[in-house]
């Protein structure tokens, strides 16, 4: 029998952990790069990233045609932007800034066909196959990997509202935010980060919901992989390419 691979959102919900970066830079050309290295997933950020949505098809078809999944993260809660994201062909969308149950409510139903949610339908996009195909709906909404972002004091307060959403499949937690929030900025790797992130990981496994975080080092991802976290994302795009040139000519001497 012919081995199939499973999806990355079949590998989450069977407890596995997979392996990403975030892509920041709008190139479709640097997203092939890393899905040939054998990346599990991009993150395509839509928030940060200077990425137009002509550039964001380009980029996951790019994932796609080398055998990663490309997930979207949306600028904000915005069902017409979910919308677009979806219908060219994203394996998943994450939205960001989430706060509350409702605020959770809202961005599934914009990810979900009726009746899970309000997703507008039309087959003739690249999701679709460009044609009308009978149990599309039902299949795109079973396919596609819904995932939010907590980032805030408040989504944290309120996490286990939030979560108790069963369409839910994947919960990222923003902690650079989060080290904003707590008054020590850009430091992850802080013991009062570290434990709001466990003590949210903790809540998000119970709740059979995939947790995710951004990594740097090894040191990290040991420490991210033994309190739970599968969705792990390893820096940005920009900051890889950044460091690897600045760390030569530091070292170059002239």
């Amino acid at each position: 029998m012919k081995n199939i691979k499973q999806t990355l959102k079949e590998r989450l919900q069977a407890g596995k952990n997979v392996l990403g970066t975030w892509c920041l830079l709008p190139s479709e050309a640097v997203v092939n790069v890393i899905a040939k290295a054998g990346l599990d997933f991009v993150l395509i950020d839509l928030e940060h990233g200077a990425i137009s949505p002509e550039c964001a098809l380009r980029m996951v078809m790019a994932a796609q045609a080398d055998g990663s999944e490309a997930v979207i993260r949306v600028s904000c809660n915005d069902e017409s932007e979910v919308a677009k994201a979806l219908d060219i062909g994203s394996n998943g969308v994450i939205v960001p800034h989430i706060e509350t149950p409702r605020e959770c409510r809202d961005a599934l139903s914009f990810i979900k066909y009726p009746p899970s949610g309000v997703r507008g339908f039309s087959p003739y996009v690249r999701s679709g196959g460009y044609a009308q195909t009978k149990g599309y709906v039902s299949k795109e909404n079973q396919r596609i990997l819904s995932g939010i972002i907590i980032e805030g004091l408040e989504g944290i307060v309120n996490i286990d509202s939030i979560i108790a959403d069963t369409r839910l499949d994947l919960v990222y937690i923003g902690a650079y935010d989060i080290s904003v929030a707590l008054g020590v900025p850009g430091e992850i790797s802080n013991p009062k980060v570290v434990k709001i992130i466990k003590e949210c990981v903790k809540k998000i496994r119970a709740h059979k919901k995939a947790a995710g975080a951004l990594f740097h080092s090894e040191q990290e991802l040991r420490l991210f992989k033994s309190i739970g976290i599968q969705f792990l994302c390893y820096r940005v795009d920009s900051d890889i390419l950044y460091s690897a040139f600045n760390t030569i000519v530091n070292n170059f001497g002239r």
